[in-house]
């Protein structure tokens, strides 16, 4: 009857293996250096707090604190010490969870000033049978406002055979007067090298044969979390029967195989829209999550990216060789601004992918969206094909002279008394020799620029183009001197911007698609638009004035003004416009069939 029940009760590996002395804590050895001397100096604060991740020891690390200080030792003349014989009466009531003098409170359950008041009440009484009454607090942030505040006379000036140990994932929200008085220790995430040897010792302890890239997808599933690496073994021990092999461990975590999010990866970075979707697809119908798939890519990237500023970080355990030499090729070849701003817009696609109603659709997308973005040029190519490319051919008019865009300050050219703004001109060394493909270059540049005939057609597609601040700036300040497709000298108005003909190059350039010659000229030029469009509305009004009954109607109201005029064609063409059109053969019912 003994053999039946204690084969029935099975312990999980998380319980069965957690640690019991400080020996055992894996990845705290900071900590642990501070409590031994602090033990051995016999300075043993009155309140301890440890915050960290999720299963990284905080209530353990609790546990073996309370059973170090109660240890009597085997022989029952032991004092507070760090390595717990795990023998007295104690140390073994203390694991077993069962002490009278440590009491264990969830504040998550318990978070009232009533729940605290209880352990106020409680401290003035000795230990039962301990050297210590120890109270542990397990998710301490969890405690209201008014249950903290309770606490904090106590917990300032404890009695001496009291001391509190308080747990939280979540440090920030305890407040600063309770962290005052505590000894704050902060659990690091567990190394991967460190976890790993922790799963090869307990798969090696409980005789499971699991393959070390199955390990090495647990260590990096568990993200620093000892309590995770060790559930995530249990599973796989058990979902492999046997030998656990990598691609059990990942069909059992839902993740994509790692070399094939590679191949996903070379196939965006190439372009190639039509195989990194048929790759997304059978990466799902295989089993893997979408979002799992752009996690990876992301993490690949972020990797690789590291890897290109810092080359020891490729000696990652947790990655395998392969993988190891695919990244560091990647880091050798590709420009960080190409893996920027494919981190970019991954976490993009991971925000649409978690909130989209059909995550593999969402996922589809960003495929599509990233492999277009892949041939795009980059700002150096596209600078270097516009440094290339030559201007349109130098026509007559002006004598302005074009500087290249973003020379800044205009300046003195010499004889003609003329300056010159920012504009776009012509690259350096101008064009020589005449070559053929240079001027069929410069046919098309001129066959580009023959749909702007005239000064008329480029206000008309800054107008198309809605930039209604250059719009006003230009037909405000621009006093034309000359132009022809692709050059345009002006004398800058009164109200004109400095920057205006860097600013008109800029646009037209990329509106077009060609480069524009802007020249700027120090005095001259034809009437703006505005003046031209004021002049004729201002002639306008003064022949209304001088109209007999516009005159009686003024002299009787002293201040009306003449806001609008309306001339017969305005009024017959509005009419046209706004007329119905005309039905042919009208269908008229009373008509005789």
């Amino acid at each position: 009857m003994t053999d039946n029940t204690s084969k029935a009760t099975y312990q999980v590996l998380a319980r069965k293996y957690r640690p019991e002395t400080f020996a055992d804590l894996v990845g705290q050895d900071a900590m642990v250096r501070t409590l031994r001397n602090a033990f051995a100096a016999d300075r043993i604060a009155q309140a301890f707090i440890m915050t960290g991740i999720r299963g990284t020891g905080k209530t353990t690390t609790a546990r073996i604190i309370a059973k170090g200080m109660n240890c009597i030792g085997p022989d029952g003349t032991g004092t507070p010490t760090t390595e717990p014989c795990g023998q007295c009466e104690h140390c073994t009531a203390i694991m077993q969870g069962r002490h009278v003098d440590v009491m264990e409170m969830d504040a998550a359950s318990r978070t009232g000033v009533g729940d605290i008041r209880e352990i106020i009440d409680s401290v003035r009484y000795r230990a039962a049978s301990a050297r210590y009454k120890i109270y542990i607090i397990d998710e301490v942030h969890m405690l209201s406002t008014s249950a903290f505040n309770a606490l904090l006379k106590t917990l300032e000036e404890p009695p001496e055979h009291v001391k509190f140990i308080f747990a939280t994932t979540e440090i920030r929200k305890v407040p600063v007067t309770v962290l005052s008085r505590c000894q704050r220790f902060d659990l690091r995430r567990i190394e991967p090298e460190d976890m790993l040897g922790l799963l090869r010792k307990i798969a090696g302890t409980e005789q499971a044969q699991i393959a070390e890239d199955a390990l090495a997808l647990i260590v990096r599933a568990a993200e620093g979390s000892a309590r995770d690496a060790t559930s995530l073994l249990d599973q796989a021990i058990s979902h492999g029967a046997g030998e656990t092999t990598a691609e059990q461990v990942r069909a059992m975590l839902g993740l994509a195989d790692r070399g094939r999010v590679l191949d996903l990866m070379d196939m965006i970075l190439r372009g190639d829209a039509g195989g990194a979707l048929n790759e997304l697809g059978a990466q799902y119908a295989a089993g893997a999550d979408p979002l799992a798939v752009l996690r990876d890519l992301a993490e690949i990237t972020h990797w690789v990216s590291v890897v290109q500023i810092t080359p020891d970080a490729a000696d990652d355990p947790t990655i395998s060789p392969d993988e190891r030499a695919r990244g560091t090729a990647m880091a050798e070849a590709l420009p960080m601004r190409v893996l920027t701003r494919m981190w970019q817009m991954l976490l993009k696609a991971l925000e649409e992918v978690s909130a989209a109603p059909n995550a593999m659709m969402a996922a589809e997308m960003a495929m599509i969206r990233l492999t277009h973005v892949a041939d795009l040029p980059s700002p150096e190519e596209l600078v270097r094909k516009l440094q290339n490319t030559p201007p349109p051919p130098a026509g007559g008019g002006g004598g302005g002279r074009p500087v290249q865009q973003g020379a800044g300050n205009t300046g003195d050219t010499g004889n003609s008394g003329q300056q010159s703004g920012s504009a776009v001109a012509a690259p350096r060394g101008g064009v020589s020799g005449g070559g053929a493909p240079t001027a069929a270059l410069a046919q098309a540049v001129d066959a580009s620029l023959a749909r702007f005939p005239s000064f008329e057609h480029v206000v008309e597609l800054i107008r198309t183009n809605r930039d209604v601040k250059l719009l006003v700036e230009v037909e405000s300040g621009v006093h034309l001197v000359s132009y022809q497709p692709g050059r345009i000298e002006f004398a800058p108005g009164d109200s004109a911007p400095k920057d205006l003909a860097q600013r008109l190059g800029a646009r037209l350039q990329a509106w077009t698609g060609n480069r524009w010659a802007i020249s700027i000229v120090s005095q001259g030029g034809a009437p703006t638009i505005a003046d031209i469009r004021d002049a004729a509305e201002n002639s306008l009004k003064a022949q209304a004035s001088a109209h007999p009954m516009v005159q009686a109607v003024l002299a009787r109201f002293p201040k009306a003004t003449i806001t609008e005029i309306r001339t017969p064609e305005a009024i017959a063409a509005n009419a046209v416009s706004e007329a119905l059109p005309e039905v042919e053969d009208e269908w008229d019912p009373f008509e005789d069939g």
